[in-house]
């Protein structure tokens, strides 16, 4: 199946694995909170397949969206997935019957939660599974020797392809690249939040994609003066100049918007293309520092 590129063009997380850098983030998939069902299955159904009609090619996920709603979805909706479609899930936390967050890491939990990925995505290897160590926005210091030498090791049993992490500092990535290959880092970044901008940098020089999750979430675009008078000089909105923002800060970020709504992720396809003129980045680059 050949790739329709989309705004931002292509990234080779890995020599097997090429994706498009807008990519779609499924846990809006979930009903509130990330918890339970979705109010209108049919409607997250429907995101799904525009989002491949759309052209992306990966997929962020993982089964404690739901918990494991999302994954069920995903695969009711894609399955058989398309050649060119790259799915990529998280361990490391699952949810308690209240719908809190609760780490799990040693290696029989590991192994249990990447089970539970193939099982529920109806996969046989999965594509690429971020060992998620730190807080909700925030790393938090310690070792990952033990969860990430357990996530190799799965590796090597052939069911996982590829490995990154999620919500980690810099002395962590090293870490986990002394253990096995780290083909991509997931942390908390936007515009206003900006203490990963020397990681970033780091992981383009090795060819180590970067992703940043919730890239508008904790910022109000209302609080910033500079953002609304470039989107307002652009004739844009400040969401979609955001993300321009951030396909223009390094080649080696992707992008993984996340909505319910098939309007809004047409718009979020759209804003991708949003060129940002020189004077603009200047501007938009004194915000968060």
């Amino acid at each position: 199946m050949t790739t329709q590129t989309l705004p931002g063009g292509t990234y080779p997380l890995a020599d097997d694995l090429t994706v498009n850098r807008v990519g779609y983030g499924a846990m809006q998939l979930a009903g509130p909170h990330v918890f339970g069902p979705p109010a209108d299955r049919a409607a997250a159904v429907a995101v799904l397949r525009e989002a491949v009609a759309l052209g992306v090619t990966h997929i962020d996920t993982a089964d404690f969206y739901g918990p494991h709603v999302t994954n069920q979805i995903i695969r009711e909706t894609l399955h058989p997935y398309p050649a060119n479609l790259h799915i990529v899930t998280k361990v490391g936390s699952v949810r308690d019957a209240d719908g809190g967050w609760v780490p799990q890491r040693e290696p029989d939990q590991l192994r249990r939660q990447v089970e539970q990925n193939l099982e529920h995505l109806g996969l046989d290897r999965l594509d690429v599974v971020n060992l998620r160590v730190g807080g909700f926005d925030r790393p938090e210091p310690g070792s990952l020797a033990r969860p990430f030498t357990a996530l190799a090791e799965l590796r090597q049993e052939g069911l996982i392809a590829h490995l990154g992490v999620s919500t980690v500092t810099a002395e962590q990535v090293a870490e986990a690249q002394a253990i096995a290959p780290v083909v991509t880092v997931q942390n908390f970044y936007n515009i206003a939040n900006r203490q990963d901008d020397a990681l970033i940098d780091a992981l383009a020089e090795q060819g180590i994609a970067y992703v940043p999750y919730f890239p508008l979430g904790g910022f109000s675009p209302l609080q910033s003066a500079e953002l609304n008078a470039v989107a307002a000089r652009l004739d844009s909105t400040p969401i979609a100049v955001a993300q321009a923002w951030l396909l223009q800060r390094s080649p080696n970020i992707l992008l993984i918007p996340g909505t319910s709504s098939v309007a809004h992720l047409r718009e979020n396809v759209a804003a991708a293309g949003l060129g940002l003129p020189e004077d603009a980045i200047a501007e938009l680059n004194t915000i968060g520092v």
